[in-house]
This record gives structure tokens, C-alpha cells and sequence, in this order.
């Protein structure tokens, strides 16, 4: 894959309105259809640069007013942590070695960021960062009733703005509910794991082609983006990228 080099990203270690049309890998297929952008994003629910990386490039679609068919893949920034997870500020110190007044700055460049791509992140003292493998299990079960993007969505809100521990059964049970999937088949899911080894399998599948840091872009599977670049970067790529494709 060609690459361009990051900007905001998360890593393992140290509403718009317009004429672009956003399709989920479940809404349509897509194959065949020259003139659909195809996106892949490997991201993590608990990272604030994804959802910021994706109202980004949400909005470079509309200014650009192509057609894009998304796929979201699982990776996990945080995959030995424990199941109580670690207070968010501790954490970012920790991992980062940032100190609490770089640490709280940062919050709030996201949170002023945020605010401008319409996303309410509301960090708080007592905000834990969690695993998210069983996130990504039922993000995973959703795209079977194409509301993959739906729960994604929800997930980032439940975390960021809500505070909730999405590493909990009963609240992503609750996040599932709430975007119209069944709660008794999302514990169900969630208790016999039966998507485990497939999310685990398409983790490996990302690392091994070298993305250590989310969120990472995939355009037309041959054009990786890392980081959240900007709605005019992400512009630009798509208006290049699109050049050929029938209007």
C-alpha cells in the first residue's frame, strides 16, 4: 500500500450537510461500481482521533460530493489492559510519559476540535481507558444487520461523550439496543464469543501490513492515510483519487 505520513493518530505505544453520499460495507454492494469510492478505516473506539479523523474525512465527502462505501475494521490500542481498565489521565501519562498539564491540553485541543467537526467530547477526571475487543466482537455481529456503522457511532458516544465503560457486557448490550439490534442476542454474542477468533484474525491481518497507529485510511485498498489529516487533506486525496472514476 502507498502511504502518507500522519498526523493526529492514537497508537500501541509511546454531521455534515452536502452532495457526498456515505455507504457502509452492508448498505449496498458495491462491486463493480466504478464510480463508489471504496474506504476501509482500522480504528479503535476508545481513540479520540478516529472519530475526529472520521467527521474529517465525513466532511471532505460531502465537499467533494462523491459516492463512498466505508468498511470499518477492528484494532485495539490497548489489548493487554486489564479488565478494570486504568483512569484516562494516569494512563495517557503513563503510556505517553506526558505530563498532566501536556495531558490536559491535549484534551482540550481535542475537545475544541471535536466541537468544530460537531462531536461533543466531554473528558472527565474519572474517564477510564478499556479494552475494546468485545467492542470490536459486536461491532463485528452488527455488520451481519448492516448496523455496523450505526453501533460504531453509538460506541464512540457512549465513550466520549457519555463516559460509559465499553468494555462492560451491559452497556454495550445497552449501546446495541439503542441502535435498533436485539440485547438478549448481543450478550449472547458477547458470552460465547463466537466472532473472537475472526476480529483476532483481522487485527493480525492489519498489523502485519504495518499499522501500529489508528486511525489508518485505506482508499481503494492501495492508499493508506495515517491519522487524522484535516477535511482539506482528506479533500484533496479524494479529489485525486477520483479523477478516473466515472461520473
Amino acid at each position: 500500500m502507498q502511504r502518507k505520513t500522519d498526523n493526529g493518530a492514537c497508537r500501541t505505544s509511546a454531521d455534515s450537510a452536502g452532495k457526498g453520499n456515505i455507504m457502509t460495507s452492508q448498505d449496498t454492494d458495491t462491486t463493480g461500481l466504478d464510480d463508489v469510492l471504496q474506504i476501509d478505516i482500522v480504528s479503535d473506539v476508545v481513540c479520540p482521533w478516529c472519530i475526529v479523523g472520521f467527521k474529517q474525512l465525513e466532511q471532505a465527502i460531502a465537499r467533494t460530493g462523491v459516492s463512498a462505501a466505508i468498511k470499518w475494521h477492528p484494532f485495539e490500542l490497548n489489548p493487554d489492559m486489564v479488565a478494570e481498565g486504568e483512569n484516562l489521565r494516569e494512563h495517557i501519562m503513563r503510556k505517553y510519559g506526558s505530563s498532566a498539564e501536556q495531558s490536559q491540553a491535549a484534551r482540550d485541543r481535542l475537545t475544541e476540535l471535536g466541537a468544530s467537526l460537531g462531536f461533543d467530547f466531554r473528558f472527565t477526571d474519572d474517564m477510564r481507558m478499556v479494552n475494546t475487543f468485545k467492542a470490536h466482537q459486536l461491532i463485528h455481529w452488527a455488520g451481519e444487520s448492516s448496523k455496523e456503522h450505526a453501533l460504531k457511532m453509538a460506541l464512540f458516544q457512549a465513550y466520549f461523550r457519555y463516559g460509559k465503560d465499553v468494555h462492560s457486557d451491559q452497556v454495550l448490550a445497552d449501546v446495541a439496543e439503542s441502535v435498533g439490534l436485539d440485547r438478549a442476542e448481543a450478550l449472547a454474542v458477547l458470552k460465547d464469543g463466537r466472532f473472537a477468533e475472526i476480529v483476532r484474525a483481522e487485527e493480525a491481518f492489519w498489523t502485519g501490513n504495518g499499522i501500529h497507529g489508528v486511525p489508518a485510511v485505506i482508499f481503494e485498498r492501495q492508499h493508506l492515510v495515517s491519522g487524522a489529516q484535516g477535511v482539506d487533506n482528506f479533500a484533496a486525496i479524494i479529489t485525486e483519487l477520483t479523477k478516473g472514476k466515472a461520473a
